[in-house]
Order: structure tokens, then sequence, then C-alpha cells
């Protein structure tokens, strides 16, 4: 019988290199052996890859997967009935392990994601998403509360409101923090009850059912990426919105989205042009640094930003 591999025992640099040639999966079981290995991982963490780190709360899983998508683990995050399983500890909770997956117990789901979460931002550079109905769990709004007030990045953050206290509180709350995601979706009923106001901004955003997204919000958006969706802007807004733009506003847009655009009649002025006009147009800034081409459709435009060559 061969003896055990004193792995914790090599040099430090050559153990992170073996750290580095295992697979995700490999390395979360490896730190789950003990504090010591977990914390040789947060050690050889300037050294570790970059994962995705996807929160999908309805399914009550964690995947986590590089960026080329050529590896992958996942974590289950179960209510504890004690089902008689083999099972070991972690954080004192019960785990089962099974291939390419671990599944894992808990006295609630919040403080399972919570723990989960945790443990791989001390061994991976996490890149946090969240799924698209994961607003429907008690436990979502606690859960990104405590991801941001740890300054936790979200790669894409969904973010559902249905008008209540308690999301209006939600949102107040993490308002001021969205300067840590990447990719911000916000779906919402219509006659919402309040209107959201942004202290900070993500670097792009997508707003369903955009009624409470009026131009005056717009005029302080620093995103790269704004799409609105049913949205309640008119065509005379549009003409304030181009030469804002003209003019030096929007200095980091590159694109920007409007589906059903209010007009009367399509013939109805966009800068000197007909609607049918402004699909085949380019516009420029009026220093000459950028240009604007657009997509139009039934009520909708697409306006891409790019240097003026």
């Amino acid at each position: 019988m061969s003896s055990p591999f004193p792995l914790l025992r090599l040099p430090r640099l050559v153990m992170f290199e073996v750290f580095k040639s295992l697979s995700i999966g490999e390395k979360i079981q490896l730190s789950l052996c003990s504090k010591k290995t977990l914390a040789q991982f947060n050690n050889a963490r300037l050294y570790s890859q970059k994962v995705h780190v996807h929160l999908d709360m309805t399914i009550e899983r964690i995947q986590v997967y590089p960026e080329d998508f050529k590896d992958w683990f996942q974590i289950g995050i179960h209510i504890d009935r004690k089902i008689d399983n083999p099972t070991i500890q972690l954080f004192g909770r019960r785990i089962v392990p099974m291939y390419k997956t671990i599944k894992t117990y808990w006295k609630n789901l919040g403080e399972g994601f919570l723990c989960v979460t945790r443990h791989l931002l001390k061994m991976f550079h996490c890149e946090i998403s969240t799924g698209k109905e994961c607003w429907r769990n008690d436990f979502f709004q606690p859960v990104i509360s405590e991801l941001f007030e740890q300054q936790v990045k979200f790669k894409t953050l969904t973010i559902r409101l249905y008008g209540s206290t308690d999301e209006n509180l939600f949102w107040n709350q993490i308002s001021n923090k969205f300067g840590l995601v990447k990719d911000l979706s916000i779906s919402s009923v219509a006659n919402l009850g309040f209107s959201p106001v942004f202290i900070s901004w993500p670097q792009a955003i997508t707003i369903m059912n955009s009624d409470w997204f009026t131009l005056e919000t717009l005029w302080t958006c620093p995103c790269s990426f704004i799409n609105l969706e049913n949205s309640t802007l008119k065509h005379m807004d549009l003409n304030e919105i181009l030469r804002k733009w003209m003019s030096g506003g929007f200095p980091n847009l590159d694109l920007l989205k409007i589906h059903t655009l209010r007009f009367r009649d399509y013939r109805e002025d966009i800068l000197g042009m007909d609607w049918m006009e402004l699909s085949v147009m380019v516009i420029q800034t009026d220093d000459g640094l950028k240009k604007a081409t657009f997509k139009t459709d039934h009520q909708s435009i697409e306006m891409s930003v790019s240097p003026f060559e």
C-alpha cells in the first residue's frame, strides 16, 4: 500500500503549481479536507484561476466554471432533513460527494448560499451571477445584501420589483453598490408605486417595463450599454437624447436600445429626418471624435457608437 503524498509539505511555489494543475472540482473537494488545506488555497489565491460562480437559488445549487467553459463543478444547497446518507462535514454541515457534484445540507438555504460562496471567494477570483428567477426566493435579498456588504463583484445580477415596501427598502439598501455589478437586469410590474433612485450605476443595464425610467433618469446614466424595454419615451425624447450625445453627453455609451418608442406619426422629425431615413444615416459628435449608426424597427431603435475614423 502506497503512503500518503505529503502535499502540504511541498515548497510553497511547488505546492501552488500542483493546485493550478487540478480541476475545479478537485480543488474544491481538496479544500474541504481540512482548514489547513483551505488556508493554503487562500494563500495561493494570487495564483488561482478566474471562475464564474452562478447562484441558482431556484434549483438550489451553485455552479462553478472557468472562462473557457471546459470544466465545471456544482454544489447543491439543501435543507438538512437528516437524510441517512454517508457524509463528511463542512462548517459543521453534512456533505454528500457525487460525480462533478457535492450536496451540502444546511439549517436554511440562505446560510448555505452565503457560506459556500464565501468559501469559493477564498479560493478563486470569482465573478458572481444570479439566475433570472432567483428573486422569487425569500433568501435572495439577504444573500445579495450580505455579498454587497462584503464588496463582492457581480458579473450579472437580476432584480425583480413588484412594488412592495420590502422591495423598496431592499432597493434603497443596495442602490449604492451597483458599481460592483457588470450587467444589471431589472424587471418590474407596471405602476410600480415608487421610482427607484440610482445612487450608483453598473457598467451595463437592461430594464424591462421601464415606464419609471424617465428621460431625467437617463441623463444621469453613465452605462456603456443601455437597454430599455417597454419604454414610454417618445420621439421628441429621442431628439433630445441624440442632441445631448452629439454635444458630448453619454461619454461612456457604446450601445443604446429603446423598444416601444412612442410615435404619433412615423414621419415625425428626428434631427431633421423621418424615422425611415434614420436607419441609413451616420451622425457624429460635435467634436468629430465619435459616430453613431442606427437600426430601426417598428417602434424600436438601436444606436451603436464607435470612434470616428
